[in-house]
């Protein structure tokens, strides 16, 4: 794979996509990163003048994120953004602890891979970018080193898994909020810290066991902050 410019991500190779294809992406990207709220609704005809589509491409594409989970088709009624409950949150975020924790173990098994290196360089921008007050970017650098992780496991069928989480739980929308205070960045960078520490140690159980606390103390933070707004509940 090719590396980008931007630190901490992998790019895979790019091949011209159709316009279903294109379509389904630029809308995954913008329901995931919060463009697109739960509950939106999504006209067919101002997604295809927003993305140079006609609209039987747009249509099929919505039904491909209704399978992914990410919108939902009423009929006669419209097609929304798809929220989450409480209780597929938490059982979202059980899976993410078991593929990101075998993800770290993996990683450290490589040895000294080009995504140890990246991890290296992702988290000293993360800390210098918390340092100058760039929330927003350290918000992308926080979430990126999850996806690094993932990548240098060198599973193919893991990082299919994994991104499939990630867009179900619409992760960097959902987490943004609950995580974009300096503190908690703080204390997710330190857990970062400790995840890479095993994993040049070479210790893949040792890595599995720190992603593991780590998912753990994102879905702690997401379930305290109540996006909700309707205090604790079972789903």
């Amino acid at each position: 794979m090719q590396e980008s410019e931007e630190v901490g991500v992998r790019k895979p190779v790019e091949f011209p996509l159709g316009t279903q294809e294109r379509v389904v992406e630029q809308l995954r990207r913008a329901i995931t990163g919060g463009l697109h709220a739960p509950g939106d609704a999504l006209s067919e005809v101002a997604l295809a003048e927003a993305y140079g589509a006609s609209r039987t491409p747009v249509r099929e594409a919505l039904k491909q994120l209704q399978v992914d989970g990410l919108v939902e088709i009423r009929p006669r009624v419209g097609t929304f953004v798809r929220g989450l409950s409480r209780r597929e949150v938490v059982e979202l975020f059980q899976i993410k602890e078991v593929l990101e924790g075998l993800g770290a173990r993996l990683l450290a098994g490589r040895g000294s891979v080009v995504e140890v290196e990246l991890l290296e360089e992702n988290l000293s921008c993360a800390r210098r970018a918390l340092a100058e007050g760039e929330l927003d970017t350290c918000a992308r650098l926080t979430h990126e080193f999850h996806d690094l992780v993932v990548l240098g496991a060198d599973n193919t069928s893991l990082v299919h898994r994994h991104r499939r989480l990630t867009d179900q739980l619409a992760y960097h929308r959902l987490v943004a909020g609950p995580s974009r205070r300096p503190k908690a960045f703080e204390s997710a960078l330190d857990e970062h810290r400790i995840v890479l520490d095993r994993v040049l140690d070479k210790d893949g159980f040792g890595a599995e066991a720190a992603m593991g606390l780590h998912a753990r103390a994102g879905e702690q933070a997401v379930m305290a902050a109540d996006p909700w707004g309707d205090g604790p509940r079972n789903g």
